[in-house]
């Protein structure tokens, strides 16, 4: 129909430019009224459903537009979530490994600090045990040497004894 209206137009313009002078005025000339009023008349009919089909199409390119804007705007709002998800989840996962590597450093102190006190432990042991060994083992030798000089005696009063008796028997 946008062609329609355009035809009827270049009609309206080949009519006018076909039109003979008038006279001493260049600028005027004479057409046939009820052929000009025709095609006008045209135009004017055609005009509206024209000027409706366009505010149409210029009122859907509008709500594209705003629909495209909306979608935009959606999307962006996504994209922002996604990223502060993604950043969120980023941070998580360094707070996570920071406390990770902070408990297994408080493990390994903690690790040397027991096995410092056990081997301090066992050393204190074993060092009041060869203490008590060394001191029963001093004990035994001051009853061993206790008992050799009670034995000697004992021994030498036996032979004492038996000197005597041997020496009164014989006498």
């Amino acid at each position: 129909m946008a062609n329609d209206v355009f035809y009827l137009i270049d009609l309206l313009i080949e009519m006018i430019d076909g039109a003979k002078g008038v006279v001493l005025s260049p600028d005027k000339c004479i057409v046939v009224r009820d052929d000009a009023l025709e095609l006008l008349d045209q135009i004017k009919g055609e005009l509206p459903v024209e000027l409706k089909k366009a505010q149409d199409l210029i009122r859907r390119r509008d709500e594209y537009v705003e629909d495209a804007k909306k979608e935009a705007e959606r999307i962006r709002r996504q994209a922002e979530l996604d990223a502060k998800t993604i950043v969120g989840e980023s941070e998580i996962a360094r707070v996570a490994r920071d406390k990770a590597r902070d408990i297994v450093t408080q493990a390994n102190d903690r690790s040397k600090t027991i096995i410092n006190v056990a081997n301090e432990y066992a050393d204190d042991a074993l060092r009041r045990t060869e203490e008590a060994i060394q001191q029963a083992l001093e004990e035994v030798r001051d009853s061993r040497a206790r008992f050799r000089a009670v034995s000697r005696e004992k021994l030498q009063s036996q032979q004492a004894r038996l000197e005597e008796q041997n020496g009164s028997r014989q006498s």
